[in-house]
């Protein structure tokens, strides 16, 4: 460990902090759909979307009809993915004539990105076309982030309504944030990324010669596009097999604290959307409070065990920190903390091995997709996850005071805690089914590259990484068949979309009571003792369900390390 290592943490939360409250301005401006200076250029352009498509942008939706449009809507991007993917080789911009996927694969990868998921058990340079990444998968990336941050803005208006009967509408919530977030934002991120050395061309191969006199193809395409909406969507998906690691995705250090930062960006900024909502920034401060809290112990244990290095090699007698399966160009510290950041958030865009990493240090993003990534988590989905462990910390609360439980004026009752629990409970039923399923049928037991305590962790992190939708991998399973695709596909489709609509269900019951003024017997949700409830409440809830899988798989893994055994 060194102190730069420490100082890159630091700043890196820093400047998180400093982007909440202008983030989080910009996008209450979107979320109360007012004018910005963008609808000077982009208006017409909105209001051409809703002429062609019908909507009245203006009609507000309960939430069986918001969550009717929503899920409609996923599905005809999915079927439409799915036949780009799999027609592929009929269709143009393909100069390598790659065949198009199979069934199975096309499936998976179409749920894959629609789910904002971005689980990818194929090599893209070697099995996708320029239109697949670019009309397929990119346009995903939009607009998979779009539906989250139209999610949170429905529960938003739940909590911040009195005695409503429609929590916005699908169609507006979601062309907005297309517009006047990820758009622009993209156009000036993805010329920063070209400018930086990230290719962003039609051109499918280059030929180079290497030091050696050998001759090299090398794979280039629209990259720089993909890259920028892939981060600040928190979708993952890499252009290249090598993702981040690759130098053509992430060139430098500073590209890599940039991606890092455009990850965590829109869901610190919705905290601080969240308390302008409420009419109380404090709420957001809070809820930021306890999500960097779990952040920084997380990004804390990733580093000191990446730095100490791997004790199987201290055996040996050498030293130093674990470089296996890292750039670099980047060390320890900017990979301990990328892979903290990237399973905080449901990205799953990757700048060095997890497979690589100690025991311990897997461990840490594996946790935090298990907690079901609220730790800042993915755009729009980070804090509807968060809010509903709010929904039960302040349930506990009122049984320990003996009091009606309520959040910002709102009471909580029977139908918003039972509907927090089904949604919370979605992701252990997904993980721990699908990782036993996988862990006795011959089919399951044929992917892990390893055996032992680590070839389970694989199994375990992909169903953990599906279900959580986000995306990044133990590299050392071989997913890519008909198995480990249906499986995950339905663990990623579930592990969205049955904790979605609960999500709308409670916005719909909120917005229809009345708010209730704070008074002196309230339970206070923004001071200290709120967070370490939250807290409290998070690593309970979500962490107790996986202590046995926990200890089975990295736990397991490194008392076998400390001892010199391999596996």
């Amino acid at each position: 460990m060194t102190v730069q290592g420490w100082m890159l943490i630091l700043v890196f939360t820093l400047i998180l902090v400093a982007l909440a409250k202008p983030v989080g301005t910009w996008l209450f401006a979107i979320y109360e759909g007012r004018r910005t200076p963008l609808h000077v250029v982009l208006g017409p352009v909105e209001r051409g979307f809703y002429k062609l498509a019908g909507v009245d942008p203006n009609a507000e939706q309960g939430w069986r009809r918001y969550a009717l449009h929503m899920m409609a809507f996923q599905l005809a991007t999915l079927l439409f993915t799915y036949l780009v993917l799999r027609f592929q080789d009929m269709l143009p911009m393909n100069p390598r004539g790659l065949a198009g996927l199979t069934p199975d694969g096309a499936m998976n990868t179409a749920i894959s990105f629609t789910t904002n998921t971005n689980w990818q058990w194929y090599s893209g340079e070697a099995a996708l076309s320029n239109l697949s990444q670019m009309l397929g998968l990119t346009i995903h990336n939009f607009l998979s982030a779009a539906t989250g941050i139209a999610i949170a803005f429905a529960l938003f208006r739940g909590f911040a309504r009195k005695q409503a009967s429609g929590i916005g509408n699908f169609w507006a919530d979601m062309t907005r944030v297309t517009l006047y977030v990820l758009l622009p934002i993209c156009v000036v991120y993805a010329l920063y990324l070209i400018a930086s050395g990230v290719p962003q061309t039609f051109t499918a191969l280059v030929d180079a010669t290497t030091l050696e006199g050998a001759k090299q193809s090398i794979a280039l395409g629209p990259v720089a596009s993909q890259e920028a909406i892939k981060m600040l969507g928190t979708n993952g998906g890499g252009f290249f097999n090598a993702n981040s690691a690759h130098p053509f995705e992430n060139p430098s250090a500073l590209t890599n604290l940039i991606q890092m930062l455009s990850i965590f960006v829109l869901g610190v900024g919705l905290t601080y959307t969240f308390g302008k909502a409420v009419g109380n920034t404090r709420q957001g401060w809070a809820i930021l409070a306890a999500m960097l809290t779990l952040f920084l112990i997380g990004a804390g244990v990733t580093y000191w065990q990446e730095a100490a290095g791997n004790p199987v090699l201290h055996h040996l007698g050498v030293a130093g920190g674990n470089m296996e399966g890292k750039e670099v160009r980047f060390g320890v510290a900017a990979s301990a903390l990328f892979a903290t950041v990237t399973t905080a958030a449901s990205c799953g865009a990757v700048n060095a091995m997890h497979d690589s990493l100690t025991a311990i240090g897997g461990l840490v993003p594996l946790f935090n997709m298990q907690l079901g990534e609220v730790v800042v988590g993915g755009v729009g989905a980070g804090i509807y996850g968060f809010l509903l462990f709010a929904i039960l910390a302040v349930f506990v609360a009122g049984l320990m005071v003996g009091r009606t439980p309520e959040y910002v004026g709102k009471k909580i009752e029977s139908r918003e805690v039972k509907l927090a629990v089904l949604a919370i409970a979605v992701l252990p039923l997904m993980i721990l089914g699908g990782t036993a399923i996988a862990s006795v049928l011959p089919a399951g037991l044929a992917g892990p590259l390893n055996k032992g305590p680590h070839g389970f962790t694989e199994i375990l992190y992909a169903f953990t990484s599906a279900a959580a939708n986000n995306g990044s991998a133990f590299a050392g399973l071989t997913a890519g068949t008909p198995f480990y695709n249906g499986l995950l596909g339905v663990a990623m489709w579930v592990g969205r979309f049955f904790i979605t609509v609960p999500v709308l269900a409670i916005a719909g019951s909120l917005a229809a009571k009345k708010v209730h003024p704070e008074s002196a017997g309230s339970f206070p949700t923004t001071g200290l003792l709120w967070i370490g409830l939250l807290v409290g409440i998070i690593l309970v809830l979500g962490g107790l369900t996986f202590l046995p899988s926990l200890a089975l798989g990295p736990i397991a893994d490194h008392l076998a390390m400390i001892h010199g055994q391999l596996f």
